[in-house]
């Protein structure tokens, strides 16, 4: 015969007036989590109570119920509608629905606490969206689901956002298949087939992360931070019908473009169109391009032109800015760090200054129509119009200065022949390593000649930097190069060429002109060009009275620009020996080391395409084992080159690592030591690499 399941007695439940309650001591509850009170208060005032209150009688010393109930389980919602009697919204004795346990029940009331907070299963993600979705599609606002749920707007947007997430995804998510930080990831796009085209790529790979799914979904677009959607505008932009893509889940510093063939054509029709202004002021020729090669006008006679007078107006708005600058200047001359709305200030004075002081010049008509300028895209996203610049056999006027710009003179020479090995050139002229060479990418080769030259390069121009800002260190050099030369003849090998022959950069990175010793560079020339005086006899007698500081200061920026700290491939056939070279490097490390130049404080950092992408795997994995240590370097050791070069640049981000043709002349402590060899365990690798170190 089966035995009879035994059935469960369900509580009763019915309405108790409010006067009736009282909050149990019992309550598990004792630290507030969640939705506060008055928000709960508020939510009940707009759609009543979803959720019965759990209560017991409270009963007298004999035994016997006295009418009022305790609440161990719906604390909250007790104080949220005492808050409501309190406001005189609920009447005291409005009735509650209570669910009632029998007195004398053998369940605790902790227990029924407990299990009321536990139990509860938080809603998945996804059914989330799609409740905001469909309350959406029933004609609520952003705002007013934001609002009815106590959430900011912001996570509603998000939310719906992976409304654009394909289906496909949607169902690998709700089965568990990724996490929600990728499918937020895969939200950037609309485009549901690339999207799931990326998931069947990463879904077979080892790396998962989100950010390798941002960086597939957008390899094709353009930064808004990037000059040219800068030049353009993004409402133009998308007023040409181009699209943007957005994160909203991560800082995306203005999103991606992603029709960069609209963007380019913007671009060319903005740069025309100020091209053809300045072909209307009468110049012989204008050229235009994107950006022009660090030194282009090296070839070229700078004509001389008259700066532009300040007007009255001007002029006052100038000595006023000025009056303000030193005296906030000189009102915290003491402090340690300036309040923040002091810094605005200074910074929105010293632009506006800037603005005053830069004026444009006027050329004599009669140069003009034997002269050309050259417009193009500045790295900030300005136009950059630069005037004044004639063909030599164009000027007939020996007035005109034959002087060229030192500034300008630098290196637009035919670049030779490159010789790094197994190499391809991409629309930019920057050199790729070839797929082809991926085997030979474990050899241990010497670096590329090319690459040496262009670290070199970058160096030479970081030394002039350093050289031009500290005028007894360069006067010391120039004194001894004069000596060396005068007193013993001897003048091979020489890093600074004396005289000044100005030395070009026949072979540089795309990146040069945008550097932080090339901008320095410019506006100390810059400021120098404003002050001289354009008549010959009137130069001589201003250098003639000019303070020995500023005289000092004068020399150390011209003899810059004969700061020669290059490496040279030896041509068999040219003049430059071995030995000569040899010479110039180990005398640009002492100057190095009297300059204190520091590459890292200057702006290098090492990335894919300034070093990571042009060197071999075993240089990669050494970069890596000296910045961040041998088990950092073992995790990314199964990488193929261009994955390893990316991971490399992400591990080497902010920890100083500098190649050895950059370390010449640093002290012997700056380069890494065991405490800088940093383990896995220590630093904060990507989260990939963490997840397989847990593995491990």
């Amino acid at each position: 015969m089966a035995t009879a399941v035994s059935k469960i007695a369900l509580s009763s439940s019915r309405d108790i007036p409010f006067n009736k309650l009282v909050l149990s001591q019992a309550n598990v509850r004792r630290v507030k989590s969640g939705l506060s009170i008055d928000e709960l208060a508020k939510d009940i005032e707009r759609r009543g109570l979803l959720q019965s209150l759990n209560v017991r009688p409270v009963l007298d010393d004999s035994g016997a119920e006295t009418g009022t109930y305790e609440v161990p389980a719906g604390g909250r919602r007790f104080r949220a509608l005492e808050l409501l009697v309190k406001q005189k919204k609920l009447n005291k004795t409005a009735p509650v629905p209570c669910v009632v346990r029998e007195a004398g029940s053998s369940i605790l009331a902790e227990d029924d606490s407990l299990a009321e907070n536990v139990q509860r299963v938080a809603l998945h993600p996804l059914d989330q969206f799609r409740a905001f979705r469909d309350m959406l599609e029933k004609g609520m606002s952003e705002e007013e689901i934001a609002a009815a749920f106590f959430v900011p707007v912001t996570v509603v947007k998000q939310r719906l956002r992976l409304m654009s997430v394909s289906e496909k995804l949607l169902d690998v998510y709700e089965q568990d298949g990724m996490r929600l930080e990728q499918l937020m990831a895969f939200s950037i796009s609309d485009d549901a087939a690339r999207q799931e085209q990326v998931w069947e790529i990463v879904a077979q790979s080892h790396n998962r992360e989100p950010y390798v799914i941002r960086r597939m979904l957008t390899e094709k677009a353009v930064r808004a931070s990037d000059a040219r959607a800068r030049f353009v505008g993004l409402d133009a932009y998308v007023a040409a019908g181009g699209h943007v893509m957005r994160d909203l889940f991560e800082a995306d510093d203005g999103g991606w473009l992603q029709d960069p063939v609209i963007l380019d054509r913007l671009v060319m029709e903005k740069l025309q169109a100020a091209t053809e202004q300045v072909r209307a002021e009468g110049w012989k020729w204008v050229e235009t391009a994107l950006s022009f090669p660090w030194g282009h006008t090296r070839h070229l006679i700078e004509i001389d032109g008259t700066l532009a007078l300040l007007s009255e107006e001007e002029t006052a708005r100038l000595a006023v800015l000025r009056a303000e600058q030193e005296t906030i200047e000189a009102e915290y001359a003491e402090a340690e760090e300036l309040p923040d709305e002091i810094d605005h200030r200074l910074g929105e004075i010293e632009q506006a200054i800037e603005a005053l002081e830069t004026r444009p010049a006027i050329f004599d008509p009669g140069d003009i129509v034997r002269g050309g300028a050259f417009v193009s895209l500045d790295s900030d996203g300005t136009l950059l119009i630069e005037r004044g610049f004639a063909h030599p056999e164009d000027l007939e006027d020996e007035n005109l200065s034959d002087a060229h710009d030192p500034a300008a003179a630098l290196e637009d020479g035919d670049a030779p022949e490159d010789h790094a090995d197994n190499a391809t050139t991409d629309a930019t002229g920057q050199h790729i390593a070839s797929d082809d060479a991926e085997d030979e990418d474990d050899l241990r080769r010497p670096i590329p000649d090319r690459l040496l030259s262009e670290l070199t390069a970058w160096r030479t121009l970081a030394l002039r930097d350093a050289f031009a800002s500290n005028p007894d260190v360069a006067l010391t050099e120039f004194l001894h190069t004069l000596c060396l030369s005068l007193f013993r003849d001897d003048r091979s090998g020489a890093c600074l060429e004396g005289g000044v022959r100005v030395v070009g950069f026949p072979i540089q990175a795309p990146d040069l002109g945008s550097s932080l010793a090339a901008h320095a560079l410019r506006a100390r020339h810059e400021g120098w060009k404003q002050d001289l005086p354009q008549d010959e006899d009137e130069l001589w007698a201003w250098l003639d009275r000019l303070d020995e500081t500023s005289r000092s200061a004068l020399l150390a920026h011209c003899l810059s620009f004969g700061v020669n700290a290059l490496f040279e491939k030896v041509n068999p056939h040219g003049s430059v020996s071995p030995r000569a070279i040899e010479r110039r490097l180990a005398r640009s490390n002492r100057l190095a080391s009297a300059l204190r130049l520091d590459p890292v404080e200057a702006g290098w950092q090492p990335t894919v395409e300034n070093y990571l992408g042009r060197v071999t795997k075993p240089h990669i994995l050494d970069a890596v084992r000296e910045a961040r240590g041998e088990q950092a370097a073992g995790l990314i050791a199964h990488l193929k080159k261009a994955d390893m070069a990316r991971e490399a640049e992400r591990l080497l981000e902010g920890f100083g690592w500098l190649p050895e043709a950059l370390r010449a002349g640093l002290p012997e402590h700056a380069a890494p030591d065991e405490e800088q060899n940093h383990t896995a365990e220590d630093v904060e690798l990507p989260a990939f690499l963490n997840a397989e170190i847990a593995a491990e």
